[in-house]
């Protein structure tokens, strides 16, 4: 994940870039877990209840870091509009749906799946097992706080249909996601007029 500071504050790694009108900006770029320490202090640094824009092209990363973005901008109020430039999967796609505005573009990819285990170090069967044990009920857990997020634990079709991509590993396309209600679709035509 790179953050991308304010150029006046590049000297600064806890400043936060804004736009013009002031808002803050945060961008959200490769694996959440290699820049975790980055992405908490650029939510830190903005003030408790904020609104601001956070721009994801991230392929996912440790769900426990995950989690710890998805509590912090919980817990300060962050009044985050998430943007899926590129790519928000695996991992990154809890952040984005903890945002209160979630937008897309028709070719914006969002990658779900259930929980991976993966180890690389050596453990006990008794570790091994508690660990599993543990595991399933995290990826009830996080499948269950996902469907929070996206703001549709009542409208079961949805949160089934939020269900099946995971247990499909499917790729979703932003106008897929866009069509079940869960983003909106940016177009982006309109601004490559403006460039014209």
């Amino acid at each position: 994940m790179v953050l991308l500071p304010d150029k006046a504050n590049a000297a600064s790694s806890s400043e936060v870039s804004t736009d013009q009108n002031g808002r803050f900006e945060v961008a959200v770029v490769g694996d959440l877990t290699d820049n975790a320490v980055d992405i908490v202090d650029k939510l830190l640094s903005i003030e408790i209840g904020s609104d601001c824009t956070i721009y994801f092209d991230s392929p996912g990363g440790n769900p426990y870091t995950a989690n710890s973005l998805v509590t912090i901008m919980r817990l300060r109020g962050l009044q985050a509009t998430g943007v899926v430039t590129g790519e928000c999967s695996s991992a990154a796609v809890w952040p984005f749906a903890a945002c209160r505005r979630r937008l897309v573009t028709a070719s914006s990819v969002l990658l779900f799946h259930p929980m991976k285990w993966q180890s690389e170090e050596q453990v006990g069967i008794r570790e091994a097992a508690e660990w599993s044990r543990h595991f399933s009920s995290l990826e009830i857990e996080m499948d269950n706080l996902l469907i929070d997020l996206f703001g549709v634990k009542q409208d079961a079709d949805v949160a089934n249909l939020v269900r099946e991509w995971c247990n499909q590993h499917r790729y979703v396309t932003g106008r897929e996601i866009a069509e079940a209600g869960l983003a909106e679709l940016i177009d982006l035509q309109p601004l490559a007029e403006l460039r014209e």
